[in-house]
């Protein structure tokens, strides 16, 4: 399924996405959820009789809608969720940053998968994203994908977690990065570099959904692995591209780090972390490395930012500068 948070009306709505045609979903079944919230909580009865009413749609060919994503407001598909954590799970990415600044790849990368809490109340969907003066001293992208946890579990061995994941969405880790070196230079964070919008969207996919992309994942480590490009084009211009295959942390392997020892709940969110090439801080480093002339590009006002990712769909948002 492709599931979307949108509002009609006042009222914020689950819907199905088939194409560009927006179904709410209780429209469709007066019992099936109406908010991403209630979906997540719901149990395997209600979520199968929703793939078997969004099967129905797909096949039908008399069913109209008067909602498309051209006439409707699109929201981030989990729009408060429960947590939000963020991993480090493409080498590539984490190797040639080292690299750029001239350190050594860090060993502990290929013991364990690590990561970092943002703010789960910071989350935008499609459109604008807003920023305070600050923010725009080396504002940046990050390229990712996010999944979003649909049952409860503590000490969840990776054998076992793909089974807890909902469905995928595209992701972009808004970074002010001056905030951010700052910070870290105290060894704490990242925290204000990170915490005032992070994007998710433009809708929820669930996994049989990806299955036609399903290959094998990397060479000692388990979990389900998808060939899925992922791009990024600002103001027009393509500026990253890489493939989630790529990940040498799988998510699975990611949910049991993250839950040794804690429980994980429906609605916690959690991003891969930056794809190869996904960050002008990675792009930059390797542009100045290679010439020391060269001109480094961060994001700006009015800056349209484009993410397409296989079988998640196309993320669009736009910078706005704002005061208080």
């Amino acid at each position: 399924m492709k599931l979307i948070t949108c509002i009609l009306g006042e009222n914020e709505c689950l819907a199905f996405l088939i194409g560009t045609h927006i179904y709410p979903c209780d429209k469709v079944d007066k019992y099936l959820p109406n908010t991403m919230d209630r979906y997540l909580l719901t149990d395997h009865t209600v979520k199968t009789a929703m793939r078997e009413a969004y099967l129905s749609l797909c096949t039908a060919t008399t069913n109209s809608t008067p909602y498309t994503i051209d006439n409707t407001i699109i929201n981030a598909p989990v729009p408060r969720p429960g947590s939000l954590r963020d991993a480090y799970a493409f080498r590539q990415h984490v190797y040639t940053s080292r690299r750029n600044r001239g350190l050594e790849m860090i060993a502990e990368f290929d013991q364990f998968p690590v990561f970092y809490f943002s703010n789960h109340r910071a989350i935008c969907g499609p459109g604008a994203v807003a920023c305070m003066p600050k923010h725009f001293d080396k504002l940046d992208f990050e390229l990712e994908v996010a999944i979003v946890i649909q049952k409860q579990g503590r000490n969840i061995p990776a054998s076992e977690a793909d089974d807890y994941i909902a469905g995928y969405m595209i992701m972009n880790d808004i970074s002010a990065r001056t905030l951010q070196m700052e910070e870290m230079k105290l060894n704490l964070g990242p925290a204000k570099g990170k915490d005032f919008a992070t994007v998710i969207g433009p809708c929820l996919v669930t996994a049989d959904e990806l299955e036609k992309y399903r290959v094998d994942p990397p060479k000692g480590h388990v979990g389900a692995t998808y060939n899925l490009e992922m791009s990024c084009s600002v103001n027009g211009k393509l500026v990253s591209m890489g493939n989630l295959r790529d990940m040498d942390w799988t998510f699975a392997e990611i949910i049991e780090r993250i839950s040794y020892g804690v429980d994980i709940f429906p609605g916690d969110v959690i991003g891969s972390g930056t794809v190869g090439t996904g960050c002008f801080l990675e792009l930059n480093g390797t542009g100045k490395l290679n010439d020391p002339d060269y001109k480094e590009q961060w994001l700006t006002e009015g800056d349209e930012i484009t993410m397409n990712v296989t079988g998640l769909g196309q993320l669009e948002n736009h910078i706005v500068r704002i005061n208080n």
